[in-house]
């Protein structure tokens, strides 16, 4: 299980927000690079990064910062979401050292666009599928669509997709639980590697996602939950390594 901890960036800050709502911010730091070395000495593998700004603006906007992190740790795979809409972006990133590129809002609109990057970059695509009562929510989570997260998944079965990123949005930044039900259910419904992200808390939730690893979920995005403190990174970490 692969604990990802989350660096939302906006304004060029460290901050987290409440169900995705861009006024409803806590700023945790003023360095992207403090913060993202805090998690490297806590342990992680990999780092997941969110240009706010760039998910509402469908532009980057704070790839400084995200570039700054990747010059700092070469080796660190580093995952980068938000305002990825072109291939052109998906180049910038990858010359910059970022690893991975998720795409969210791009991939509910025109599932080809995704097929084609996964073919001109691959191994390097990951798509973000944000869902609210398990129908997928786009810009920034301003919109909920009609089509649902499963639908929307098996879109990308064939097409070199590294893994998908899964938030329940109703649960995200509120520290009221994963929604490992939804979770599952779409892991087993697909043959894509699913990361979890939303709501994680405490342990608590850590081990119930470990305990359905099985079913095809690779690892966990752990936001408010590290910045406030009801999660200890390093403490988690061993946590997960015990199990092997």
């Amino acid at each position: 299980m692969l604990l990802l901890p989350a660096i939302d960036l906006k304004d060029g800050q460290c901050v987290r927000l409440r169900q995705g709502r861009m006024e409803d911010t806590t700023v945790f730091s003023d360095s992207p690079v403090d913060t993202a070395t805090r998690w490297v000495n806590a342990g992680a593998k990999r780092l997941h990064l969110v240009d706010l700004n760039g998910a509402f603006d469908g532009v980057p906007v704070n790839n400084d910062a995200v570039e700054a992190i990747a010059k700092k740790f070469p080796d660190l795979p580093i995952q980068i979401g938000g305002g990825i809409r072109d291939a052109k972006t998906v180049q910038a990133y990858l010359d910059a050292g970022v690893s991975y590129c998720i795409i969210g809002t791009k991939a509910v609109e025109d599932p080809e666009f995704v097929k084609d990057l996964c073919k001109q970059f691959p191994g390097h695509i990951i798509v973000g599928i944000d869902a609210k009562n398990g129908m997928v929510a786009t810009d920034g989570w301003d919109k909920v669509s009609s089509v649902s997260a499963i639908e929307l998944a098996k879109k990308f079965e064939q097409a070199g997709v590294v893994a998908i990123v899964y938030t329940d949005i109703s649960r995200d930044g509120m520290m009221k639980g994963v929604n490992v039900d939804a979770t599952i259910s779409l892991a087993e419904s697909i043959s894509i590697p699913v990361i979890a992200s939303g709501g994680v808390t405490n342990m608590d939730d850590i081990i119930e996602l470990c305990e359905v690893k099985d079913s095809g979920i690779m690892g966990t995005i752990l936001g408010r939950s590290i910045y406030e403190g009801t999660i200890d990174l390093a403490e988690a970490h061993k946590y997960v390594e015990n199990l092997h």
